[in-house]
């Protein structure tokens, strides 16, 4: 499984959010790529965005609007996604602005981490660790406890 971040906004180095995501970079198997874009006009952020989707792949776009699952719901859709054969996976995140429809359309999913309004750069943290989580959780590994 190929993981593909695509997120507006640079992390800075040696931040406590890049320290975050390369700790649970580190622990995937899977392989997790990230692309990201300074801040620019919402129409260049969406074109960077769709320009940069892989083909084939399942398409999630973060969102406050979106779906607000669970961690086990987010992991068994991923693993559906896996029975059906997909082998990637790309992730959009917006800049402050939000995303353009046309990006919103593409999405298989819409997903929310809630109503709160959070910096993207945390977000890619959270992002990151749920994928982790969804890794465990579809291996069997004790990481998630309910």
């Amino acid at each position: 499984m190929k993981i593909y971040i695509l997120a507006i906004g640079k992390c800075k180095h040696g931040s406590p959010e890049e320290e975050l995501i390369k700790e649970y970079q580190k622990r995937l198997s899977w392989e997790l790529i990230i692309r990201e874009k300074d801040n620019d006009t919402k129409e260049k952020e969406a074109d960077f965005l769709l320009k940069n989707i892989v083909g084939g792949a399942k398409i999630v776009v973060l969102d406050e609007r979106g779906e607000n699952i669970s961690s086990l719901d987010f992991a068994k859709r991923i693993g559906d996604w896996q029975l059906d054969g997909v082998s990637d996976i790309c992730f959009l995140i917006g800049g402050a602005d939000g995303h353009t429809e046309e990006v919103r359309k593409k999405a298989d999913l819409i997903l929310s981490f809630g109503k709160l309004t959070m910096p993207h750069m945390l977000i890619r943290a959270v992002l990151i660790e749920q994928i982790y989580r969804a890794q465990t959780i579809l291996s069997g590994h004790p990481y998630h406890r309910q």
